[in-house]
């Protein structure tokens, strides 16, 4: 695989996003985590598994230089659909994942984040969701999941100001389960992953199956219309000035077009 690595270690599987500088969620590289997926489903040896980010950042975000290259408001909401569809499977997924959160996870690195089981983040990392202030929305179901971790004010706040939040933020608002200093994050999280693998995998599976429960039907209502509107917002000029003026790392000018 070109932008994902995955090694195995006492039934605890490790993988990684490797895509500098930001490990950003390209179309690519979500389809190399559904097919990683299929794998790591199929095989006998993998009880847990543990995600993180090469380099300094768990995932900056999604591709903003590929947004460019989408010409329809279809496509996009195209895109946003199989982000969802990828991430609803690692939420549902039978063998438990833990996020293992440094630097930075933000945009659609949040959205990876927040579908996996278990979040353990770096004290000083910084998780948020910023797409407005390209004129856009998130668009892999972030606006649906946000609210169940954090609640209603806080993400309203998040989304509104695009402003992030500490690690340690992230477990107060209950959207992580533990901080730690950055050098001691992997260690903990192969120590949660560890001490999970160790439980029977027929009970895990069923208590994963479970939890799905607890989403009710307007969560499922909410996300295919998140698809409809990313779709909407993206071909708006707002949109086009946003994307325009990240790229060229100014602020951008938006007219309500």
């Amino acid at each position: 695989m070109e932008f994902l690595k995955w090694t195995t270690e006492n039934t605890v599987a490790t993988v990684t996003i490797t895509r500098p500088p930001a490990n950003a969620l390209s179309s690519g590289l979500l389809k190399e985590l559904s097919i990683l997926l299929d794998e790591l489903e199929k095989s006998s040896d993998v009880r847990a598994i543990v995600i993180h980010g090469e380099g300094k950042f768990f995932s900056a975000g999604a591709d903003i230089k590929e947004f460019t290259t989408i010409e329809t408001g279809e496509e996009f909401s195209k895109l946003s659909e199989y982000g969802q569809k990828v991430f609803e499977r690692m939420e549902t997924f039978p063998k438990p994942i833990v996020a293992a959160i440094h630097g930075a996870a933000l945009g659609g690195g949040l959205e990876l984040a927040m579908a996996c089981h278990i979040r353990l983040v770096a004290e000083n990392a910084k998780l948020g969701l910023p797409e407005l202030q390209l004129g856009l929305i998130p668009g892999f179901a972030g606006s649906q999941r946000l609210p169940r971790y954090v609640g209603i004010a806080k993400a309203a706040e998040m989304l509104l100001t695009s402003d992030p939040v500490t690690g340690i933020q992230a477990v107060e608002y209950g959207l992580a389960n533990h901080a730690y200093p950055e050098a001691e994050l992997m260690e903990n999280a192969y120590k949660m992953a560890g001490a999970i693998a160790k439980k029977s995998p027929v009970s895990v599976k069923a208590a994963i199956d479970l939890l799905s429960y607890a989403k009710t039907g307007q969560f499922h209502e909410g996300v295919k219309k998140e698809a409809d509107y990313f779709g909407q917002v993206f071909i708006s000029e707002d949109a086009k000035e946003g994307i325009g003026a990240f790229i060229e790392k100014r602020q951008p000018v938006f007219t309500g077009k």
